[in-house]
């Protein structure tokens, strides 16, 4: 049975004061969630000491970013080894704004997942297409593509600590969101190509990531490929959040 997940990616947003309310008000309404629903906090890095206080361990904690490098001389880097050592269990990787911005590639995508799996961390891997080259017709090539390239230097052994995040470029933050319809398709390729690089694609949970509100979520999660969701804007708003994390369908198992 796959994990469900709803990560919130709080993004370059938080502060002591919202890391408090925020997250003790998740934290009290967690154990109200269907069993097997796992919530994961991704906070700037500079608040995760803050927020693995309030999460009291009810919650599980992440990092949005770390380095190719686990030490040296990298002013500005954290490392996967000190993210394990101050209690984060996830690490985003390839998240669009990395890749877009900063010019993170696939091959760069690839490096920090093997160090944060041998770090002992479960990498959010993230997928996801343009406009431009979804209106080509290219989505589906596009994102297999990444899978495979940033997928590649998984060990036999560590694909448990592996979770997909398909997120479209052009959902993110415009309020715009893909179909269920669509969303589903495209997990259900993703884990094709999971199952041919000779993964246990069955047992890999995919997240759907771009613009999921509450008033969506439910469509989204009751999709038999679609395993929860990478939550940007709206996991910065407790009532919304929790609204989203409440939208599986009861009793379902993938």
């Amino acid at each position: 049975m796959r994990r469900k997940i709803v990560a919130g990616n709080w993004k370059m947003n938080g502060s002591k004061d919202l890391s408090e309310k925020l997250v003790g008000s998740i934290r009290s309404e967690a154990g109200t969630l269907d069993k097997g629903v796992e919530v994961v906090i991704i906070p700037p890095a500079i608040y995760i000491g803050d927020v693995l206080v309030q999460a009291e361990n009810a919650l599980s904690v992440g990092v949005q970013n770390v380095g190719r490098w686990q030490s040296g001389a990298y002013t500005g880097e954290i490392s996967a080894g000190m993210a394990r050592d101050a209690g984060c269990r996830y690490v985003l990787v390839g998240h669009s704004e990395r890749r877009q911005i900063f010019g993170e590639t696939d091959e760069l995508v690839a490096e920090k997942v093997s160090l944060v799996v041998s770090s002992g961390l479960t990498a959010i891997v993230c997928v996801g297409e343009t406009l431009e080259e979804r209106e080509s017709g290219q989505a589906e090539a596009v994102v297999a593509a990444q899978v495979r390239a940033g997928l590649a230097s998984v060990p036999a052994g560590k694909w448990h600590d592996i979770v997909v995040a398909y997120e479209p470029v052009w959902a993110i933050g415009t309020g715009k969101t893909a179909t269920s319809d669509d969303a589903q398709a495209m997990h259900a390729a993703v884990r094709k190509v999971l199952k041919d690089m000779g993964a246990p694609s069955e047992s890999i949970s995919l997240l759907y990531g771009g613009s999921v509100k509450a008033d969506n979520a439910a469509a989204l999660f009751s999709e038999p490929d679609i395993d929860g969701g990478l939550i940007g804007g709206a996991s910065l708003v407790a009532k919304e959040f929790m609204c989203i994390c409440r939208s599986f369908p009861v009793g379902a198992e993938n």
